[in-house]
């Protein structure tokens, strides 16, 4: 573990001093909060970000832990990270290489976080987002999570309507009523949480929905906001109410003397979206793409009883989360099938991580596909293949396919043969790599829209 990016000292001169671990208790709390679409240089831990990005609370996570600089999603898209993140494996072993599969349902047979935590005796709650199954039958709550409230539906819900029958809010099987603005209301259940198992070992998914669209927030938050882009101007308030949330979270962890052995993770689902006014600066790209705006995002942990300031430069990837998590837990996941790996050790600085390959692919459908290993990442769209050296060339400009042949033949093979042994897409007009003339999603869309006109 060593800096090697300008910003890491930057982000290590917000540090302050760690404090003692709480006497007592052995295994530690673990949080794992999600933002929704967020964009790499949108958090001000970032010295890319620009001048209008504030984010002390989550500053707070990076500056009291690890900053993973080089930290992957498995997905450009939310809901494939998701099943990854869940279950410590690529999305794709499920057949899931689409938003529309992953939103459809992970097969629900497959082992996920809480089925492993509450062997170690662990109360687990979910809150927010969770896009793996649109309707009751898919409910966290029958996943093995003792406590839900959120949403169901797919990728999106209003911020303000929480009383739509439509697309309700759940608190574990039963429908209800809410009202205020949704990631406040995420912040104050995940609290209550906190405080009602105070005194147990307790696993928090803190799933939001922000920045997804619909953009939305208070109108006094947007007019804290002049960036002569009316989007970003929403974008930024949504993301200083998600700050804001996570501080309330973190507030309460301080107030019950909890903060210190609890394991916080950090992350974005995916890449911001460039659309929506978010910024993945120095990065290329940005959501629904495998360049490194894609596919690369905000990676924080935090654990002050166990975890010196450092950041780590190794690869690591939302895989790693689950079996890192059951280390941490005093679990054995060596018999698991994960894809993911425990970084413990590296997050402690006592050893680097051994290098390997990481995958990513959307099928012909979602026509992006990728391979990185070591310095080397070859990301291909459709019949378009470009080679980069990350460490020289973050922002992936230039191609140096044609001049290494070699590295590009290796990596090429690598994810040829990763890909062949993942299970066939579960829709079945997807296929696992784009073909000349197979349709993607945009063809389906159109002709869809074209259907609907020529009924009209």
């Amino acid at each position: 573990m060593k800096t090697i990016q300008p910003w890491s000292l930057a982000a290590l001169s917000l540090m302050g001093a760690t404090t003692t671990s709480a006497k007592g208790i052995e295994k530690p709390n673990i949080l794992i909060i999600v933002a929704d679409d967020y964009g790499y240089s949108d958090t001000s831990t970032n010295p890319y970000c620009s001048k209008e990005v504030s984010t002390p609370n989550i500053d707070r996570i990076a500056a009291s832990g690890v900053i993973c600089s080089n930290g992957y999603v498995s997905g450009h898209i939310s809901s494939a990270t998701r099943a990854g993140l869940m279950t410590g494996m690529y999305q794709q072993r499920f057949g899931l290489y689409t938003a529309g599969e992953a939103g459809s349902g992970l097969d629900m047979q497959a082992r996920i976080f809480p089925q492993y935590l509450k062997e170690a005796g662990y109360v687990c709650g979910q809150f927010g987002k969770w896009h793996l199954g649109p309707t009751p039958e898919w409910s966290p709550y029958k996943r093995g999570f003792d406590y839900q409230f959120g949403f169901l539906g797919r990728g999106a819900h209003d911020y303000f309507k929480l009383n739509d029958p439509k697309d309700p809010i759940y608190r574990n099987d039963q429908e209800i009523e809410e009202k205020g603005y949704l990631t406040f209301r995420l912040a104050d259940e995940v609290s209550e949480f906190i405080e009602r198992n105070a005194k147990k070992p307790f696993f928090a998914y803190l799933a939001f929905n922000a920045v997804h669209t619909p953009l939305q927030a208070p109108e006094e938050e947007i007019a804290r906001f002049n960036t002569a882009d009316t989007t970003r101007n929403t974008m930024l308030a949504m993301v200083k109410c998600m700050d804001d949330a996570i501080g309330q979270v973190l507030e309460t962890l301080d107030k019950k003397k909890l903060r210190d052995n609890t394991i916080i993770f950090f992350i974005s689902d995916n890449g911001g979206a460039l659309a929506f006014g978010s910024e993945n600066k120095p990065l290329r790209g940005g959501k629904h793409m495998d360049y490194e705006g894609g596919i690369r995002v905000p990676f924080y942990v935090s654990w002050p009883a166990k975890l010196k300031h450092a950041v780590c430069d190794d690869p690591v990837i939302s895989l790693d989360i689950l079996p890192t998590c059951l280390e941490s837990a005093g679990l054995d996941c060596g018999a698991a099938p994960f894809d993911g790996i425990n970084i413990l050790p590296a997050l402690r600085g006592e050893q680097k991580l051994p290098e390997r390959p990481m995958y990513w692919c959307g099928g012909s459908l979602d026509p992006w596909w990728a391979v990185r290993k070591g310095p080397w990442k070859l990301v291909g769209n459709k019949g378009k293949t470009e080679l980069y050296k990350l460490n020289d060339d973050i922002g992936e400009t230039n191609n140096l396919a044609e001049s290494e042949p070699t590295i590009y033949a290796e990596l090429k093979n690598l994810h040829d043969t990763w890909l062949a042994s993942m299970k066939e897409p579960a829709n079945e007009r997807n296929q696992k790599r784009w073909t000349p003339g197979a349709p993607t999603k945009n063809d389906l869309k159109k002709q869809k829209n074209g259907n609907k006109k020529q009924k009209k």
